[in-house]
């Protein structure tokens, strides 16, 4: 049984190969052994998390559209950032991958699709994130798990981790799978599990972000 954080960020850059150990270490601590890594507009992350974890790595990117954050999941080539939304759901089914809409209902995010726009793309979604544990109000997750189940969409989970301490707030465990297909079967078997993080991790990224770019 797999307990999968299906929504992380390493903030990977060449020279922060030791922070992709730290989550490394930090998933073994407490029991997750699959992960999402869905940096924001690129897979270089991910890829190299697959080279060092001794588990399950996704490979996915949240890519900010035109309408809003969309992520896909199985992927083998970068999606640029700053298309339309429907413009980036095909290229994502183009390689192969899924389609996930992370915090759909989230007030205080943005950019967030608006209701339009994500009953447009509805033709190209495989799941909606019903529990990200970055969202600050209960009601706006319980408003993506209806209308999940309203659409016959799967349900996943996040932690949305920007810091290493935010790992594992949210999960979804689920059966063991081995590619795309078996993904879709395990995560429809899934189990969801999560807390949400203190408001301070925002900052917290905030300042990451910062001291990237210095």
């Amino acid at each position: 049984m797999l307990r999968a954080d299906l929504h992380i960020h390493t903030l990977f850059s060449p020279d922060s190969t030791t922070r992709l150990e730290k989550i490394v270490s930090r998933c073994l601590e407490i029991g997750i052994n699959c992960i999402a890594v869905t940096d924001h507009n690129t897979i270089a992350g991910a890829i190299h998390m697959q080279e060092k974890a001794p588990f399950t790595v996704i490979v996915g990117e949240e890519v900010q559209t035109l309408d809003g954050e969309v992520i896909g999941l199985f992927l083998t080539n970068e999606i640029p950032s700053r298309l339309p939304a429907e413009e980036t759901v095909v290229r994502i089914k183009a390689q192969g991958g899924l389609v996930l809409i992370p915090h759909p209902f989230d007030r205080f995010r943005r950019p967030t699709l608006n209701r339009q726009t994500l009953e447009a793309l509805l033709p190209h979604v495989d799941i909606i994130e019903v529990f990200n544990s970055r969202a600050a109000i209960l009601s706006d997750s319980d408003r993506a798990q209806a209308f999940a189940q309203n659409h016959g969409l799967l349900s996943s989970a996040g932690s949305d981790a920007h810091t290493i301490g935010e790992i594992g707030n949210a999960y979804v465990e689920m059966p063991e799978f081995s590619g795309r297909e078996e993904f879709l079967s395990a995560l429809a078997q899934g189990r969801i599990f999560g807390r949400r993080s203190s408001p301070w991790v925002h900052l917290l990224s905030s300042w990451a972000r910062l001291r990237k770019l210095f």
